[in-house]
């Protein structure tokens, strides 16, 4: 990724009404990071009487929260609310970030983060790495490699999904496999001829299949 700065704290946007009974709590919490220096500067906007902030970010609930690029929703406690502020602007925070939007489902809500800026695939691509990351997060990984097939912003990837390629862990090497084939890149040939000699058996079929789905050496 680019454009980082791990010295500058992130600001934050937050989103409330009157009647919301966790805004309060959220206000609160954030405008102590801002005296704590955690969080750079804080705009809080009344959608009551400002509805066209909240029609422009398609926001339809509150407390809706931005800190850096996370976006937040809904109540989150001060120790929550540090914890994004101190993640955001590294790659392990976005990684942390996605797990989290995976987690709850949100997978076109990454999906659009990842067309609209193709570098954060870098993030995803460390929670495929990672052999603790949960299925569903891993099943969501998927996707959206699978919406990036044959782009250029996978096969930028390859380095990358080589180190994955040569991992302990069985379901790494299997995922790295359906990412390579993904790419549909010649370059990727090599790694996955490696792979369909793999000593586990679900890493071979899936190493092979992705070969069948590469183009030839004129096409690649």
């Amino acid at each position: 990724m680019t454009d980082i700065n791990h010295d500058t704290p992130p600001d934050a946007l937050l989103l409330l009404a009157p009647g919301c009974p966790h805004c309060p709590v959220v206000l609160e919490g954030l405008s102590g990071l801002v005296k704590e220096g955690v969080i750079g500067r804080l705009e809080a906007v009344n959608i009551a009487s400002r509805p066209e902030v909240a029609q422009q970010l398609g926001v339809r609930s509150v407390p809706w929260i931005r800190i850096g690029e996370f976006v937040l929703q809904g109540l989150h406690s001060p120790a929550e609310l540090r914890q994004w502020a101190e993640r955001a602007g590294s790659e392990d925070g976005l990684a942390a970030y996605y797990a989290d939007l995976l987690g709850q489902g949100r997978l076109q809500d990454v999906l659009d983060a990842v067309r609209e800026r193709p570098g954060r695939l870098t993030a995803l691509l460390r929670l495929a790495a990672d052999p603790d990351t949960e299925l569903t997060q891993r099943i969501g990984v998927s996707a959206i490699v699978e919406d990036l097939a044959g782009s250029e912003a996978l096969q930028a990837h390859l380095d990358t999904l080589a180190d994955m390629a040569r991992s302990d862990n069985d379901r790494v090497r299997a995922d790295a496999a359906h990412f390579l084939g993904q790419t549909r890149s010649e370059r990727a040939k090599p790694l996955l001829q490696t792979l369909a000699d793999d000593p586990d058996p679900v890493v071979r079929e899936v190493a092979r299949e992705a070969l069948e789905s590469l183009p030839g050496p004129d096409q690649g």
